[in-house]
């Protein structure tokens, strides 16, 4: 059996070769309805090839959120599964924006839905969450090595009221954040030319000198656009590991749809912009 290239690895190729851009595939109801379309699952599906069609060729990576498929059942799921599909054969990293947390033959089953080969919502790697405790994570992380996928934990989210858990202190002094960030360095550990166990860290939140970011991992970095970040913020907000970061914008591209060329557009100005301010 030929081994898998790690995910870090693939997106370290994909970030220096199309750019370090993460486009989201959110296909909520109010955008839907500026695309003209319905809220419906012939909305979904056009939405959902239009912009794999626009940008897949040239996005390093795609995110779609889960949730905004999930909410029409058996025939969203399909969707999605044939969104991811399209994505990876055109040849853009897909990250599953699920956010999937719980413990033993649970955690498990969630690996294998979107980590596992077999599996027709296999995705290049998955958002999860570790407030059940880091250690529940062990099914998605043992599978990701196996399957050469990745994971990016939740660990500094730009929604206020991750604070009063991400950032609450424990007994030794750490802060709840800066233990995952803990966690993530040690499974990265030695991995060249970079690890594929990733950190959800917010572009929104200012100077985060106090936490230590280098985790010779990807940081996905939600915010840009809409939520009021810019590029230009990037390097302040990250310092040292913004070589790693995987900005993600969602509503300042595909607010410019339906319209392939305008998206396209607008992800290449993005694209654009984050590798001067990266690169500077």
């Amino acid at each position: 059996m030929t081994p898998v290239t790690p995910f870090g690895a693939r997106l370290r190729a994909a970030m220096d070769s199309r750019g370090p851009l993460c486009v989201g595939i959110d296909p909520h109801a109010e955008l839907l309805a500026s695309w003209g379309l319905n809220d419906d699952i012939a909305g979904l599906e056009r939405f959902s090839r239009t912009v794999v069609e626009a940008l897949a060729d040239s996005v390093a990576v795609f995110k779609p959120q889960a949730a905004f498929f999930e909410r029409f059942g058996s025939r969203g799921i399909a969707v999605l599964e044939q969104t991811v599909a399209d994505a990876r054969a055109a040849g853009s990293l897909v990250v599953m924006d699920a956010k999937r947390g719980d413990i033993g033959s649970t955690m498990a089953a969630y690996a294998e839905t979107f980590l596992s080969p077999s599996s027709p919502l296999f995705s290049d790697a998955l958002t999860v969450s570790p407030y059940l405790g880091y250690g529940s994570l062990k099914p998605a992380v043992e599978l990701a090595r196996e399957s050469g996928a990745g994971l990016f934990v939740l660990a500094l989210t730009s929604n206020p009221e991750g604070a009063e858990v991400q950032r609450a202190v424990r007994a030794d002094g750490l802060s709840v954040a800066a233990t995952m960030l803990a966690h993530l360095a040690a499974e990265n550990a030695g991995a060249e030319p970079m690890g594929s166990f990733g950190a959800v860290v917010g572009a929104t939140l200012g100077d985060l000198s106090s936490f230590d970011l280098d985790i010779n991992g990807p940081l996905l970095a939600p915010g840009i656009g809409a939520q009021g970040a810019t590029a230009q913020d990037l390097p302040g907000v990250f310092g040292a590991a913004v070589r790693n970061v995987v900005p993600n914008v969602s509503r300042g591209v595909l607010k410019h749809g339906p319209d392939a060329d305008a998206l396209r557009a607008s992800a290449n100005e993005f694209a654009e912009e984050i590798r001067k301010a990266v690169a500077a």
